[in-house]
């Protein structure tokens, strides 16, 4: 918690204070609360802050925005940015910074298209063919650097794209849920599950306990990982399959756990198990301990939430992602998907517990 001990200045002065915050997981728990001279407090979570600036003059930095990516090649590509207000002193440097990770600065690869307010183009080459890319401009005065808005592109060889942004999902708990359209016609969740309320409302129990866990033969339940909520962001939870196969529906109305067969037409689409994996993992090195085969062409943006084995253990956080599917192996198993750091394929498992605890991406009806 930030607090001032004396009385704080005034909103017209600014700070300079650059938050960095490496390999935190789930930081979406971590607030910084600021109180107004009014009494109000605002809680804002640390992973959304790029910086916060305080300056005793007038001087703050630019305000600017990020133009879309344009005439997108294997190898590159063009964007730009717009300064609609240099923060009362010269813009110095302008350009646009990129990454295969979110939120890039100007540590990453980076251009520079002069000084001044107003528009400017930038040319951004060195891309991978089929790589994910994030972009934002930026802007350089006195007080510091800014940043625009960030957009996501995948550079391509003029191949159709294999996904585009669907209108998304809320479940019953009113839980917000992007989605992907794959261009095979399926609509998959982009993020993990979180709900812990079947889709008529019915509660689904959570069950920390190992022993209750491992005792457990028929009813759905769900774990936070290592039975802490810090992990539910980015990572969701994870169920027992039971809570899977319940015919009240883990998946908001109108969605459904994808079956076994579901889950390979995904895969093959993306062109086979052998290779699906590293277009399935997010390359986000802050939750992949190791993300460099990855390159989360699909749009999945899987996420290594781990596993809670049949025995109540938690393993996996950081390296390994795995998923239910809604079809069972026989008796008292059923099949899983799962991809690791050290593969870029997709393995497809059916010979372990439905007791065990695995994240689940729901697909639309």
């Amino acid at each position: 918690m930030f607090n001032c001990t004396q009385p704080c200045p005034n909103m017209k002065h600014f700070i300079v204070i650059v938050l960095s915050v490496i390999g935190m997981k789930a930081s979406a728990q971590v607030v910084m609360n600021i109180i107004q001279n009014n009494g109000t407090v605002l809680q804002i979570p640390v992973n959304s802050i790029d910086s916060i600036a305080y300056a005793t003059s007038s001087v703050v930095p630019p305000v600017l925005n990020t133009l879309p990516v344009t005439s997108i090649t294997a190898t590159d590509a063009y964007s730009g940015g717009e300064v609609t207000n240099e923060g009362g002193a010269s813009v110095t440097q302008r350009g646009v910074c990129w990454s295969n990770n979110p939120i890039p600065t100007t540590t990453d690869n980076l251009t520079n298209d002069g000084s001044g307010p107003g528009s400017y183009s930038s040319f951004i080459t060195g891309l991978a063919n089929g790589g994910t890319y994030y972009v934002r401009a930026y802007a350089v005065n006195s007080a510091g650097v800014a940043y625009g808005n960030q957009v996501q592109f995948i550079a391509t060889d003029g191949s159709p794209p294999l996904f585009t942004s669907g209108p998304g999902v809320s479940d019953v708990e009113g839980n917000q849920y992007p989605s992907i359209i794959m261009s095979n016609g399926q609509e998959w969740m982009a993020v993990n599950l979180r709900t812990s309320t079947y889709a008529n409302g019915d509660p689904i129990p959570n069950q920390p306990n190992s022993s209750t866990w491992t005792n457990n033969s028929s009813v759905g339940a769900w774990a936070y990982f290592d039975n802490n909520s810090f992990y539910e962001q980015p990572y969701g939870k994870l169920y027992n399959w039971y809570a899977v196969s319940d015919v009240r529906n883990v998946c908001p109305t109108g969605w459904h756990v994808p079956s076994d067969s579901e889950w390979t037409e995904f895969t093959d689409f993306l062109g086979g198990e052998l290779v699906a994996g590293a277009k399935l993992r997010s390359t986000d090195s802050q939750y992949w301990n190791d993300a460099s085969s990855a390159t989360n062409t699909s749009g999945f943006s899987g996420q290594p939430g781990g596993l809670r084995e049949s025995d109540g253990d938690f393993v996996g956080m950081s390296t390994e992602a795995f998923w239910w599917t809604a079809t069972a192996n026989g008796s008292s198993t059923a099949w899983y998907r799962q991809v690791d750091q050290s593969s870029i394929s997709v393995y497809r498992g059916g010979n372990e517990s439905r007791r065990y605890g695995r994240s689940i991406r729901c697909l639309r009806d």
